[in-house]
């Protein structure tokens, strides 16, 4: 009996869905852990962790002073320390504790981080007067505010010393901004055209036509803007004689002072002295420098907003170019092509290239795209720029057609199957009212068939925006803190090398010199790329439901 009602059990298919839902659940906890510890590891990097002091008294040795944060604690044996030439006693435990401590200072010679043994630590305590100083440079200070200078001379020191230094970091800030704002927006419009009347002057001079009216008139425009240059230039001096007018003096735990321009101060707090509440607020508004300011200390630390943008515009381009291209090649596969021999090898084909290795598009990409057909719009549009390339060179433009390539056979194939499911009767219906074959198409099928082709964009963005050996040949690069985008003609720069946030996690996590500095930058920056991309499928999901809701009467 028992056997019989094993078989009709397992004849049911209860043993598939049980299987199938397993496989899911395991999926889906596995997804929700790998969010979990990038989410950990990556946010909890922003957290303004406590300042410790110890004395480490290494057997045999004098006894060292550390300052540092306490980022990492593991358990290793004993033997594996004594291994690595620690004097580690021969009868002592058979596990013992090793911690990571950051301790900063580079530029008095320390390393950013270092190794310790727990039990060595002695006299672990946290003064509140310890402060963090966030510098753009040299990575973080650890120690003692000593004193503020404005021109050399002391205004503050003692306990009334923070007072003074808080109000000067934000007048920094916003002179650093105005900086900012004249570098990039005033000054960078002021090279754009001095560029363009440069190439319009050898456009001239290869056509002949460079007479003296056209020369005077240019002559008149570069003196207007030279002028308007040296206005600039005389306001960022005074700009940087401000921003460079206060200091701060800092000393280490050994004594060792060392004075700090107040230009260089990103943030100086005191964090065993604030409480949650100011933590909280300090973190938030950490997380929110991450998202929208530019990378620094070799992409280490400051934040990825040109990578954000980078990814999201090259995206979207792409998406802008596959999905017409996808959905006319499954229109004609499916439509008007002769079902036959040679229809069927070109869908085989088309699957196949689903799996080519991203990195041969790369290449494909570089080889066609940047040297064949950027180098003829170079010879036939832009003579007057050779021989410096304008797209003859990786760029955003040859990035995003990369993509749209590596993707197309995605989109052609989920358009193809939304267009197999439109039932024969609508379109002979169209067809008996009197409409055409385009008009039935137009109006009738593909409007039917858009949640397909909007599953289809879902699966290529999903694909290409986390690709990153392409990318590496045909446009993106370590460091662009210009954005492809600004006030300057044509407004939308297609040539313009981008940064990427999945080169930005290559990058960081491989070709760092500072890897434990990296490493919270790599989780973090991961969680991004994947809300990124969520973001972008959630949108793409929205518009699919959307249409999907308004033709299912129809599909009825």
């Amino acid at each position: 009996m028992k056997k019989a009602s094993f078989k009709g059990w397992f004849r049911s298919g209860s043993p598939g869905v049980w299987l199938s839902g397993g496989a899911v659940s395991v999926a889906v906890i596995m997804t929700i852990g790998l969010l979990a510890v990038l989410a950990v590891r990556g946010l909890g990097h922003f957290w303004p962790a406590d300042l410790v002091r110890a004395s480490y008294n290494v057997p045999g040795q004098p006894a060292q002073q550390l300052v540092g944060e306490i980022v990492e604690k593991d358990q290793v044996p004993r033997a594996q320390l004594a291994g690595a030439g620690l004097p580690v006693p021969a009868d002592g435990p058979e596990f013992m504790t090793r911690e990571l401590i950051k301790v900063g200072n580079r530029d008095l010679g320390h390393p950013d981080f270092v190794w310790v043994v727990g039990e060595w630590l002695q006299e672990q305590r946290q003064p509140e007067e310890l402060v963090t100083v966030e510098r753009r440079e040299w990575g973080n200070f650890y120690g003692y505010l000593v004193n503020i200078k404005e021109n050399g001379q002391v205004v503050g020191e003692g306990d009334g010393v923070f007072s003074q230094l808080y109000p000067r970091i934000d007048r920094v800030k916003d002179l650093a901004r105005q900086l900012n704002r004249l570098e990039k927006t005033e000054i960078g419009s002021i090279n754009a055209r001095l560029e363009r009347i440069r190439l319009h002057a050898r456009k001239l001079e290869l056509n002949h036509q460079l007479d003296a009216t056209a020369q005077a008139d240019m002559d008149t425009e570069r003196a207007v803007l030279k002028a308007r240059y040296e206005g600039i230039e005389a306001q960022l001096g005074d700009l940087h004689q401000a921003i460079n007018r206060d200091s701060l003096t800092v000393r280490d735990v050994n004594g060792q002072e060392i004075e700090i321009s107040m230009g260089k101060v990103v943030h100086a707090y005191q964090p065993n002295a604030m409480g949650v509440l100011k933590k909280t607020g300090f973190y938030f508004g950490k997380v929110w420098e991450f998202l929208s300011d530019d990378p620094r200390e070799a992409n280490t630390e400051g934040g990825v907003f040109p990578a954000i943008f980078g990814t999201v515009m090259m995206t979207l381009i792409m998406a802008m170019i596959v999905t017409p291209f996808g959905v006319l090649a499954a229109v004609y596969l499916r439509e008007y092509a002769r079902q036959g021999p040679m229809t069927r090898l070109i869908r085989i084909a088309v699957n196949n290239l689903a799996g080519v290795p991203a990195i041969v598009y790369g290449v494909f990409g570089l080889g066609f795209f940047v040297y064949v057909l950027g180098g003829s719009i170079d010879r036939l549009f832009f003579p007057e720029a050779l021989p410096a390339p304008t797209f003859g060179t990786p760029g955003l433009m040859w990035a995003s057609l990369t993509l749209a390539l590596l993707a197309v056979p995605v989109v052609i194939v989920a358009t193809e199957e939304g267009l197999a499911r439109i039932p024969l009767s609508l379109r002979e219906g169209s067809l008996a009212l009197g409409a055409t074959k385009a008009e039935t198409l137009w109006k009738v099928v593909l409007p039917m068939a858009s949640p397909a082709m909007i599953t289809g964009m879902i699966l290529a963005v999903a694909r290409a925006a986390g690709e990153v050996a392409p990318l590496m040949l045909v446009g993106v690069v370590k460091m662009a803190p210009a954005l492809p985008v600004d006030g300057n003609y044509p407004y939308l720069h297609l040539d313009q090398k981008i940064m990427h946030l999945g080169f930005h996690i290559y990058d960081v996590g491989f070709q760092s010199p500072n890897v434990e500095a990296a490493r919270p930058v790599v989780y973090a920056t991961a969680l991004l790329l994947v809300l990124v991309i969520a973001a972008l499928n959630l949108s793409a999901v929205a518009i699919r439901n959307h249409l999907r809701e308004k033709y299912k009467a129809l599909d009825n």
